[in-house]
């Protein structure tokens, strides 16, 4: 099946906007690397802003989808959240990881009400899965589901600023660590 215009437009310019940042990518090299007329572009979007907020919406949907797979690929609230460190290790482990895009739109395009919507809308929807997960694990508060999800941030920061992949195995020991505290039996 075709992608339409739109989506199209939204792929590349969010490999554009990731690659090499928001500021960096202007209207006209969208357009070049889409093929599509000026009028086009802006008849799917009004302005570029509007680009980078479905850009934003687009990847806030697919981490949130893959984050749900993670979930429903094992049982267990601790294998889960060993998985979910896992694949984030391996995402962190390319060249073309450039860290958490909600992160790096928000310090190039803070100004926007509608990028930092999303961003904050991604970030709380992250979170609210490190608490569903504690819930589940029959464990925990809400501080400690604050200090898993503090521990997948830093990693994702600690990733982009350092290159170093193995700062998501460190979080994940340490996120383990804190689901472990939490349990009753692990408890001596």
């Amino acid at each position: 099946m075709k992608a339409s215009i739109s989506d199209h437009i939204l792929a590349s310019a969010g490999a554009l906007f990731y690659r090499e940042g928001i500021r960096a990518v202007g209207i006209d090299r969208i357009i070049e690397e889409t093929n599509v007329a000026k009028a086009t572009l802006y008849r799917h979007f009004p302005s570029k802003d509007h680009l980078v907020a479905a850009y934003l919406q687009d990847r806030h949907e697919r981490v949130i989808r893959s984050l749900e797979e993670v979930l429903n690929e094992v049982p267990s609230p601790r294998d889960q959240l060993n998985l979910i460190f896992e694949r984030l290790h391996e995402k962190a482990d390319s060249p073309e990881f450039r860290g958490c895009a909600f992160a790096l739109a928000v310090a190039e395009h803070g100004d926007s009400e509608r990028v930092v919507t999303v961003a904050r809308t991604h970030k709380a929807a992250v979170s609210q899965m490190f608490r569903a997960l504690m819930e589940r694990s029959g464990a925990g508060t809400a501080q400690q589901a604050a200090h898993l999800s503090l521990l997948y941030e830093g990693a994702l920061a600690t990733v982009a600023v350092g290159r170093d992949p193995q700062a998501v195995l460190t979080a994940r020991d340490c996120a383990l660590f804190v689901f472990d505290a939490a349990r009753p039996s692990t408890r001596s």
